[in-house]
């Protein structure tokens, strides 16, 4: 699978991920990685993990869920 962001830029790059948003094939140039929280149930409430997971976006959606 190539990188649907160079494919639009005319170029072929193998993709090394999928985002997990919009589920486009992304290559190290065109991917961000940030940790994400894992909470779990515990109790009357919820509990963070102290380790947290990984979570990989492209540039356009994690552009979108950072906007201010």
């Amino acid at each position: 699978m190539n990188c649907y962001d160079c494919h639009l830029l005319g170029t072929t790059v193998p993709a090394v991920a999928v985002c997990r948003h919009c589920g486009g094939a992304v290559c190290p140039e065109h991917i961000k990685s940030n940790a994400d929280d894992v909470m779990r149930p515990e109790g009357m409430g919820l509990t963070t993990l102290n380790e947290p997971a990984r979570r990989l976006t492209c540039l356009i959606c994690h552009e979108a869920e950072h906007q201010t």
